[in-house]
C-alpha cells in the first residue's frame, strides 16, 4: 500500500513539473510579453468616437460655441449685446424647466409626451384657484404642485403596474389632461390685470433683476437653480444612481436590490412637479393663464433632450446637457431671426439638428 501511494504522488509531481516546463517554453517562446487589452493605436475618429462617449455633453457644447460665433460674425454686436443674450435665456426657460422633467423620464427609457399638458392644466388650477375661488396665492401655488404630483403619479402608476408602454401611456394622457384643461377652464383666458390685483405671487417669476446690462427674470434664475438641483440628486444620491441603472438596465437593477418600479414611480412624480413649476414659470412669462398655451412644449422639451446627448435608450445623458440643448435651439432660433431668416427655415433648421444628434447618438453607443 505504501509503495502504491508513493508511487503514485511521484507521478503526480512529474506531471505537475512536465506542466511547469511547458509553460515556461510558451513563456520563452512569447518573448516575456504581457497580455494586453488596450488599444495601442487609435485613430483620431475613435478617440473623438470615445471622447463624446465619456463625455456626452461635449457634442451639444462644441455646437453650441459653433453657433455663437457663428452669429457673432454674421450678425455682429446686435446678437452679442448682453439683453439680447439674455433675452435668448428668457426665451429658453420654460423648455429648459419642461426638458429637466423629459430628462428624468428619458434616462429610465421612457419619453413623456404629457408635460406640455400638465404644465398648462397645473398653470389653469393655480390661476383659478387664486382669481376665481379666492385662495391665498401661495396655497393655489401649492395647490397646482399637488397636481402636477398627482399627475405624474398616475402616469408612473399606469407604467409600472398596468406595464404599458410610456409614449402610449402619455400619448393618451396628454389628450386626456389637455381635455380636462379646456373642461376646467371653460377655453376661457384669466387676464394679466385680474392675477397681478389677487396673486401678484403668480406674476414673479416674471419680473426681473438687470445685471450689467443683462435683463434676468427670476423664472430664467429659478430653471438654473431647478438644474442645479436635479444635477445633485442625480450624480450625489442613490436615488440618481438607481434612476440611471433602470434605464441603463432593467433587469440587471432588479438582481442588484433596486426596486425599479419605485424609482420609475418616483421619476414620474418629480417630473410631475417639476411641469407644475414650469406652470409657474409661464405665468409669469405671459403675464396671464391660457388654456391655449404651451402646445409644442411637450415636442419642445424632448427636441432640447435629444440635441442635448441624452440617449433616448436610456442611462446615458447629463443634465447639463439638456440645458445646453435648449440653448442650441434658443440661439438658433434667436440668430436667424436677427439674420432675417424667415420662420419656416427656423424650424427646418431645428428639425436637421434633432436628425444629426440621433444619428451621433447611434453612432456613439456603437463604443
Amino acid at each position: 500500500m505504501t509503495t502504491t501511494t508513493t508511487s503514485g504522488m511521484a507521478g503526480v509531481s512529474m506531471a505537475v513539473d512536465n506542466r511547469i516546463a511547458e509553460h515556461e517554453r510558451v513563456a520563452d517562446a512569447a518573448g516575456g510579453k504581457v497580455a494586453s487589452f488596450t488599444v495601442e493605436h487609435l485613430s483620431p475618429l475613435e478617440r473623438a468616437h470615445r471622447f463624446f462617449h465619456a463625455n456626452p455633453v461635449a457634442a451639444p457644447a462644441i455646437v453650441l460655441l459653433l453657433a455663437l460665433l457663428g452669429f457673432s460674425l454674421v450678425i455682429g454686436e446686435r446678437f452679442l449685446d448682453p439683453f439680447n443674450l439674455s433675452l435668448i435665456l428668457q426665451q429658453v426657460t420654460i423648455i429648459g424647466i419642461l426638458g429637466i422633467a423629459q430628462t428624468l423620464i428619458i434616462l429610465t427609457a421612457g419619453i413623456d409626451l404629457s408635460v406640455g399638458a400638465i404644465m398648462v392644466l397645473t398653470s389653469v388650477i393655480m390661476g383659478k384657484m387664486a382669481v376665481d375661488v379666492g385662495m391665498p396665492p401661495v396655497v393655489a401655488l401649492m395647490a397646482g404642485m399637488l397636481a402636477g404630483a398627482v399627475t405624474g403619479y398616475i402616469n408612473g402608476l399606469l407604467v409600472t403596474q398596468f406595464r404599458l408602454p410610456p409614449f402610449i401611456v402619455t400619448l393618451g394622457t396628454w389628450n386626456i389632461f389637455f381635455a380636462l384643461n379646456l373642461w376646467y377652464s371653460q377655453s376661457e383666458t384669466i387676464r394679466s390685470k385680474a392675477i397681478a390685483d389677487t396673486a401678484p405671487l403668480l406674476q414673479w417669476t416674471g419680473q426681473s433683476v438687470e445685471i450689467f446690462g443683462a435683463r434676468l427674470t427670476y423664472g430664467s434664475l429659478l430653471m438654473l437653480v431647478l438644474f442645479a438641483a436635479v444635477w445633485y440628486a442625480l450624480n450625489r444620491t442613490p436615488w440618481g444612481k438607481h434612476v440611471y441603472a433602470t434605464g441603463d438596465d432593467p433587469a440587471a437593477a432588479n438582481l442588484a436590490g433596486i426596486r425599479t418600479n419605485r424609482v420609475l414611480l418616483s421619476v414620474y412624480v418629480v417630473a410631475g412637479v417639476i411641469c407644475a413649476i414650469g406652470a409657474w414659470a409661464l405665468i409669469g412669462r405671459i403675464g396671464s393663464v391660457s388654456p391655449q398655451a404651451g402646445m409644442t412644449a411637450n415636442l419642445d422639451s424632448i427636441t432640447a433632450v435629444v440635441i442635448g446627448g441624452c440617449s433616448l435608450f436610456g442611462g446615458r445623458g447629463a443634465i447639463w446637457g439638456t440645458l445646453v440643448g435648449a440653448l442650441v435651439v434658443g440661439v438658433f432660433r434667436n440668430g436667424l431671426a436677427l439674420a432675417g431668416v424667415d420662420v419656416l427655415w427656423q424650424e427646418f433648421t431645428v428639425g436637421l439638428l434633432i436628425i444629426v444628434a440621433v444619428g451621433m447618438d447611434q453612432w456613439i453607443r456603437k463604443v
